[in-house]
């Protein structure tokens, strides 16, 4: 795989890949160049995960910050006067990131190492599991600008935490810490700054080493539940279920419950 971006760090180790935010020295934050780097990377996960290579994805930033969410220095009013066109944004930019995040055939952890603001805390929120450091902190910025949440936001926001929480977290654009994100339900686990990373990549390895194939209908089933009837997900499960229960790692499964042993699955 290429890592050789700017803005982006992709390294690939034991069937896990790692994506790192690259502009520290600006918490990270988006620009173009950076959108484009990473929906390159993330193609390049999607081809090592046709081939079997992959079967992990962890989403991470360098130094002091996981994203500050959109570098304004990038989308400044034109010469003329007339300001950006902040849907085009959207429709350009974060719109295909989340949707290829969500429809990734891998688990996605988010190791949120500082702050997460703006599209940078939709980024994390977006992922399948979030783990972050004691000291990091989610923001959701938008209400300072005048604009409101996105890159998702405003959909999984009220989905992890409730409607009355999601709404004082939007109006008031407060800073939430770990542990108290970690206590709503908003993310997965808070931990010691200095254990994110080992614990990620044990917890990384765990999953690389399981059955990614099930894996993957796990997150499409849970995702499609939120806006399917009882019937449509039952219809679904059964769907997911006579898909799986012809894979190679339910045989493997079966045979390593029977002979007491460990199961050796290949994920395809």
């Amino acid at each position: 795989m290429n890592g050789g971006f700017e803005t982006v760090r992709l390294e690939v180790s034991e069937a896990v890949a790692t994506i790192t935010l690259c502009r520290p020295e600006r918490l990270n934050a988006f620009t173009r160049q950076m959108h484009a780097e990473l929906r390159e990377a993330l193609a390049q996960v999607r081809a090592g995960r046709a081939d079997g290579s992959v079967r992990v994805l962890v989403l991470t930033g360098a130094g002091r910050g996981f994203c500050a969410g959109q570098d304004l220095a990038d989308r400044k009013p034109a010469a003329d006067g007339s300001p950006p066109d902040l849907g085009a944004s959207i429709e350009d930019n974060y719109k295909p990131l989340v949707l290829a995040l969500r429809t990734l055939e891998m688990p996605v952890i988010a190791a949120v190492n500082g702050v997460a603001a703006g599209a940078g805390a939709s980024l994390a929120l977006a992922c399948d599991v979030v783990f972050a450091a004691r000291s990091a902190s989610f923001i959701q910025a938008f209400s300072k600008l005048g604009l409101v949440p996105d890159t998702g936001g405003s959909w999984i926001l009220p989905r992890l935490v409730g409607s009355a929480r999601a709404m004082g977290l939007a109006l008031f654009g407060e800073r939430l810490g770990a542990e108290q994100a970690a206590d709503w339900g908003l993310i997965w686990q808070c931990v010691d700054d200095d254990a994110l990373m080992p614990t990620v990549s044990e917890v990384a390895q765990r999953l690389a080493a399981g059955p990614t194939r099930g894996y993957a209908r796990t997150k499409q089933a849970l995702w499609a539940s939120i806006s399917n009837d009882f019937e449509t997900q039952l219809d679904l499960e059964r769907d997911y279920m006579r898909e799986l229960g012809r894979s190679e790692d339910y045989r493997e499964g079966v045979a390593a419950f029977s002979e007491k042993r460990a199961p050796r699955f290949t994920g395809q």
